[in-house]
């Protein structure tokens, strides 16, 4: 059986527009709950994402794509995003990032476990590095060439892993260990593993300008299929 590969949108800050119709009614009463306006954006904005993708795999599966206002992304009970498409489960799994003014969406067939996870290449201290990263993730930072993405690369692969397994960061984060393939390039994608207490979970990852995004899946898909 022919594996599809995740599609993945990428959006910025201004993609979404300004007004709201595009919102699903429900959606539109959680956004009156939020009193600050950042929080409100970055909300905006990964709902917008989360549209996106899910019209482009709808039209990747031969379908026709709802309009906006149709699609809504309901919170599930253990902080996972669950599309809907009226008030129907859409199925396919997804999985939302937001950081600095952009924001992920990673959509996956039915059955799939899904994260993704975006970061800023920016320094990190080596607090950070000794609090949540194993032992053999910090040697690895501590010999990369590059010490601020080699950082934020397992700590992005790390968020999509603890998404996939939907614990989020309410597990610690030394639970997973990264493994990361030598890099293949800054413009296409490029594997990593995370083992854990089973077996051990494929990903990929790539730099976008600023940014480091990772996306990870079980089973094991081909590399992502990014659009923005």
């Amino acid at each position: 059986m022919t594996v599809r590969p995740v599609l993945v949108a990428l959006c910025r800050a201004a993609d979404p527009p300004p007004a709201d119709d595009w919102l699903a009614p429900e959606e539109s009463e959680r956004l009156a709950c939020f009193r600050f306006e950042r929080r409100r954006a970055e909300w905006r904005l990964g709902r917008w994402t989360a549209k996106v993708a899910l019209r482009e795999a709808i039209v990747a599966a031969g379908g026709e794509p709802p309009s906006p206002s149709r699609i809504a992304v309901r919170t599930a009970d253990d902080g996972a995003p669950e599309p809907f498409v009226g008030q129907r489960p859409f199925g396919w799994a997804i999985s939302l990032s937001h950081r600095g003014g952009w924001a992920l969406c990673a959509v996956a067939a039915p059955g799939t476990r899904i994260g993704c996870d975006l970061e800023l290449v920016e320094p990190r201290t080596e607090g950070f590095v000794g609090d949540y990263f194993t032992e053999a993730e910090r040697m690895f930072v501590a010999t990369a060439p590059d010490r601020d993405l080699a950082a934020n690369l397992v700590w992005s692969a790390k968020e999509s892993a603890l998404k996939a397994l939907r614990t989020g960061l309410r597990v610690d984060t030394r639970s997973v260990d990264v493994d990361v393939a030598p890099d293949t390039g800054t413009v296409d994608w490029s594997p990593f593993e995370v083992r854990r207490s089973g077996p051990a979970l494929s990903g990929w990852w790539r730099r976008r300008g600023s940014l480091v995004l990772t996306v990870l899946c079980a089973p094991a898909a081909p590399s992502p299929r990014l659009f923005d």
